[in-house]
């Protein structure tokens, strides 16, 4: 049957890509170092040092896993190959949709791969804290803060991901000024590092009563949650704290006390601030780990020692250069500055499709072609 010739041609298709995958992935490089693992872990004096062991047993994990899943992706692509000749000897259209479904899921999970394997910063496994700020223009401005924070959570949610909120600072009439949210999950970080920079807005705004089209900003920071055995030097001297009552949502103890922490670091002007756990003690523990991620971003950029890369992070959070503009009037577009990627239905973006845009910027920072 014709229809089986094509997806035939189309996993054929893959075939170099999935023998590209194996060299990107260096599956046979990676055999070798689970087996000098194991090896180790075979050795007598192996569980003395506890803290080394674990960090081995976890490794060899991590390894074992990546190889079998390029396993699990080849052994796909031989038995949907063979389900197709079956299908076409039998001249079964019975079959079309399981071919159909099995041809479609290769394909995902051999792009998904490919796009891992950009994935190569020191931070890109980690998870990621977003913080928003609302642009000049008030509610409006507001608004579209709160609309990002909810296409985040819902990008994250479509993940896999958990969101847990560690900062919010409400409008004073709708949307929120800022907010800080992480999101938990492998590669978290590595994926939404992809949306740092100002998003622009354009609308008909729900707040003018006369209807006058409207422009807002919102500013995006993403840092990778950095674990607590990593080394970051904070000095006691370097860092002001401040402590408020906490804004917005949280029961009556939360607003009665200085509950809420502000830290700055002196040395760089870096202000990071929790409001939303139970107490002065975890708020302050979640700052830190924050002001934690904040230096160890800074600390990563520099280690680049390029300084187009420095300047380029600092053009993207500037309000005069934006990386996306997301168009409701008069006609609906999202589209991204930086790839040219862009897509017609917005809603859609708005509640978490974010994955065209993501895997066009890594494509194109792999390839040296952002657009500044």
């Amino acid at each position: 049957m014709l229809q089986y010739d094509e997806y035939r041609l189309r996993l054929q298709g893959m075939e170099k890509a999935i023998t590209d995958l194996r060299d990107s992935l260096d599956i046979e490089g990676t055999l070798k170092e689970i087996e000098e693992l194991e090896k180790e872990a075979a050795s007598e004096n192996f569980w003395e040092d506890m803290e080394n062991s674990q960090k081995v047993l976890q490794k060899t994990k991590q390894l074992k896993d990546k190889v079998e899943r390029y396993n699990a992706l080849q052994g796909s692509w031989e038995d949907t190959l063979v389900l197709i000749d079956l299908a076409n000897e039998e001249n079964d259209e019975s079959m079309l949709t399981e071919v159909k479904d099995a041809v479609e899921g290769v394909e995902e999970e051999c792009e998904k791969m490919t796009l891992e394997t950009l994935l190569s910063g020191h931070y890109d496994k980690n998870n990621a804290i977003i913080t928003l700020h609302a642009g000049a223009g008030g509610t409006e401005a507001q608004d579209w803060c709160e609309m990002l924070l909810r296409m985040y959570q819902m990008y994250a949610q479509k993940s896999g991901y958990t969101v847990s909120t560690l900062d919010m600072l409400p409008g004073d009439d709708a949307g929120v000024k800022s907010a800080t949210i992480m999101i938990s999950g492998v590669n978290a970080y590595g994926y939404l590092k992809a949306e740092k920079g100002v998003h622009r807005l354009v609308r008909i705004s729900p707040f003018d009563a006369s209807g006058r089209r409207h422009t807002s900003f919102a500013s995006i920071e993403v840092m990778p949650e950095i674990a607590d055995d990593v080394e970051i030097n904070i000095r006691t001297e370097d860092i002001k704290v401040d402590t408020y009552r906490a804004s917005g949502a949280g029961g009556q103890h939360i607003n009665k006390t200085d509950s809420a922490v502000r830290i700055t670091h002196i040395p760089t002007g870096v202000v990071v601030a929790c409001q939303t756990q139970r107490s002065q003690h975890q708020n302050r523990e979640y700052a830190m780990r924050m002001l934690k991620a904040k230096l160890a971003e800074i600390a990563e950029q520099q280690q680049k020692e390029k300084i187009e890369d420095i300047k380029g992070v600092q053009k993207e959070i500037a309000w005069g250069s934006q990386i996306r503009s997301y168009v409701f009037h008069p006609y609906t577009m999202v589209k991204d500055h930086r790839t040219s990627y862009e897509v017609g239905n917005i809603q859609a973006v708005m509640d978490g499709d974010l994955e065209g845009f993501i895997n066009a910027y890594l494509k194109a920072a792999s390839l040296g072609q952002l657009q500044k």
